[in-house]
């Protein structure tokens, strides 16, 4: 009956979980964070393919550097606009768990690219250290301060979005590292003009370098993270058990645990628990899920229950 209880409770709370998450509620808000997405998107990408014909017209590598650090930035919009997208497919029996770790996917081989465009950056860099090319001075400051404009309007566009939502908050990460790529090639540009010192641009096309690195690593490591099936960081095994079983009545044992996630927002959890004789496995199966909820933050878990053995009683004679 037990077994019966869980494959019940875990339909239920599957259905559950999917119809809270396309609450009209929570359908209203991420229709407004995908069109802000969108928004900042095309707002990225566009400038994008014209500090690329700024920096080739300029010869200015900074803007080529920050430019490619703007396509990781427009990946990483594209992607979470594509998330909030396809987060309305529903399941099919092949992919029980809907589209979402596409993005993941997506997103880990976008990373790897990222370190092949550093290295060819890098490259350059070297390769202009010692050979200085002319960089037109005044194309690169007009070129990068309408960089500097465009990314404003996109950190402002998703500062006003849900912050609390990972793919948000992520993503105006990426344009405030924007930002500071475009404030290092009006830099340069800056000394270029005054100066007439041509090795600036490749010194600082190398500090826009350091910045797509730590964007990619973050996504890499992340999403390999997510790919293996390894536990969400923000989840402790240990303290999760012990929670379970010093909150919950009739709970003694918790183990054959196993946290992973489909997305950053999509936790799972599975786990053993054994209970004390007396205790109704269904209602065990609906506190261990309602303390998992409510205090890990889990809503989708799956629960076996294991019953401790009844103790007999013994008399012995005089």
């Amino acid at each position: 009956m037990a077994g019966m209880g869980d494959t019940h409770s875990h339909n239920h709370s599957l259905s559950a979980a999917h119809g809270h998450g396309h609450s009209h509620a929570h359908g209203h808000a991420s229709s407004a964070n995908e069109k802000r997405l969108a928004v900042a998107a095309a707002l990225t990408g566009s400038f994008m393919l014209a500090e690329v014909a700024g920096g080739a017209i300029a010869g200015s590598l900074a803007l080529i550097a920050d430019a490619g650090h703007m396509l990781t930035d427009f990946a990483s919009l594209t992607l979470a606009w594509w998330a909030f997208h396809l987060s309305r497919r529903p399941a099919d029996w092949k992919r029980t768990y809907g589209f979402d770790r596409f993005q993941v996917i997506v997103a880990f081989t976008n990373g790897i690219a990222l370190f092949f465009v550093c290295g060819w950056i890098v490259y350059e860099a070297v390769e202009r250290l010692l050979q200085p090319v002319q960089v037109l001075g005044p194309i690169m400051a007009t070129v990068a301060g309408v960089g500097l404009v465009v990314n404003i309007a996109a950190f402002l566009i998703l500062h006003g979005a849900d912050r609390n939502n990972l793919n948000i908050r992520g993503a105006a990460l990426h344009v405030l590292g924007d930002l500071l790529g475009s404030v290092a090639a009006l830099v340069a540009a800056g000394i270029i003009i005054a100066t007439g010192w041509m090795p600036i641009d490749p010194i600082l096309s190398v500090l826009v370098v350091l910045l797509i690195l730590r964007s990619a690593w973050r996504i890499v490591a992340d999403a390999g993270h997510i790919l293996l099936e390894a536990t969400p960081a923000d989840i402790d095994i240990g303290a999760m058990v012990s929670d379970l079983v010093e909150n919950i009545d009739g709970i003694e044992a918790v183990h054959h645990i196993h946290a992973w996630s489909i997305t950053q927002e999509r936790q799972m959890v599975t786990l053993h628990a054994r209970i004390a004789a007396q205790l109704s496995g269904t209602e065990a199966i609906a506190a261990i899920k309602e303390r998992l909820h409510e205090k890990h933050g889990i809503d989708h878990a799956t629960v076996e229950i294991e019953r401790a053995p009844q103790q007999t009683a013994t008399t012995s004679c005089p």
